[in-house]
């Protein structure tokens, strides 16, 4: 891994006081759903409310509208069919602002502008950033975006979009123990250095086990590992209360339930990214790192049912794209160095070894009756 600087270090240090003052207020054991949720969004200390550069070539990855505008502009033919009789988008951590950017782009070369593009940005240093991006864009454009620290009271006609968020929800972790479920949590040893202790599963967490078994191809063995985001259904509730008529697009890596805890997968799906190096100690350099867990999509499936959203469809982000004309946006580069250049990116968008079939995408629905054409070319909602 690469060294760390001064300020990175001073940093570490800051978040290891906190971590251990609130582990000695919490009986010295933290689940991990607590120790991620501290990690991620701990005011000043956390991943992302501590002001590091996180997205791009300087932070730590590169998601899909950082990658290529060609992602954004296909999400944008896809919200200008759902903004054919006006409406708004509203976009759940944005991070950058480069989707925003690229959406209102596209959208106004179409001529479809949304009466209002609103931010719901909880990272103080996250949302200062996309003003200073999206300051750039033409007055017009930039007139229209405003930002929110929570969910609007009165619901949106129109989009809601939200890229890479679910998979950064805390997550619980679990262990199949050979006389019953473990919960895993977070220590502090007495050199200091963090380490993972489980503990026999509460209630909630054991029946919310007990709940997905029975849907699983065969039973988890002894030993197995992996994680229950018990916040999906919250959010995804809240996402539906932010909706009155339209689609809520969401865009992650993940898998329906039968792959995720498919019984060869035994030690989960925990990530964490650091200056662009993937690796799976979670422990490490708390604050200063992303942690992220793929997204089990069949439970948000059921928490949008539950919320009275329709689930409309669910492809892999390359069938999305592909659907959504990014082929034609490639023809008409014509030739030459931009040619090349789209080319490369959109290969990393759509291939199978890159984020063509790892991301999903999910469109959930409500009053909206019409097919849509980001999700005509693949349905994959029978794997659900």
């Amino acid at each position: 891994m690469p060294p760390l600087d001064a300020q990175q270090q001073q940093q570490v240090a800051r978040v290891q006081s906190a971590l251990a003052a609130r582990l000695a207020r919490s009986g010295g054991w933290l689940s991990f759903a607590e120790y991620m949720q501290f990690a991620l969004y701990e005011p000043g200390l956390g991943y992302y409310s501590a002001g590091a550069t996180k997205f791009g070539a300087a932070g730590d990855f590169t998601t899909a509208p950082e990658l290529s505008t060609l992602f954004g502009h296909c999400v944008a033919r896809q919200v200008a069919e759902l903004l054919r009789e006006g409406g708004e988008v509203l976009e759940f951590g944005a991070g950058t602002g480069a989707l925003a950017a690229s959406v209102l782009g596209e959208l106004a070369a179409r001529d479809r502008l949304p009466e209002r593009y609103s931010i719901v940005e909880v990272s103080a240093d996250l949302a200062q950033r996309q003003q200073q991006r999206l300051a750039q864009l033409p007055p017009a454009l930039a007139a229209r975006v405003r930002w929110l620290q929570r969910l609007p009271d009165t619901p949106v006609e129109g989009v809601v979009l939200a890229n890479e968020v679910a998979d950064a929800l805390a997550c619980e972790r679990f262990v199949v123990g050979a006389n019953g479920l473990l919960q895993q949590g977070v220590v502090q040893q007495a050199e200091g250095s963090l380490a993972f202790q489980a503990r026999p599963a509460p209630p909630a967490l054991q029946a919310e086990f007990d709940r997905l078994q029975p849907e699983l191809a065969a039973p988890l063995p002894v030993g197995y590992c992996s994680e229950l985001c018990l916040q999906l259904d919250p959010w995804v509730a809240a996402l539906g209360s932010a909706l009155r008529r339209g689609a809520v697009l969401l865009f992650d890596y993940g898998l329906p339930r039968r792959e995720y805890y498919h019984p060869q997968r035994r030690q989960g799906t925990l990530r964490c990214h650091f200056r662009h190096r993937a690796h799976e100690d979670a422990l490490w350099l708390p604050g200063l790192q992303d942690l992220t867990a793929w997204v089990d999509f069949t439970r948000i499936a059921e928490a949008a049912t539950a919320a009275g959203l329709e689930v409309a469809g669910y492809c892999t982000q390359s069938a999305f794209l592909l659907a959504t004309g990014i082929e034609a946006e490639l023809a008409a580069a014509g030739e030459g160095a931009l040619r090349a250049r789209l080319a490369s990116e959109a290969r990393q968008l759509l291939l199978p070894g890159e984020m063509g079939e790892t991301f999903k995408v999910m469109a959930l629905t409500r009053g909206w009756d019409a097919p849509l054409a980001g999700c005509s070319l693949q349905d994959l909602r029978r794997q659900l």
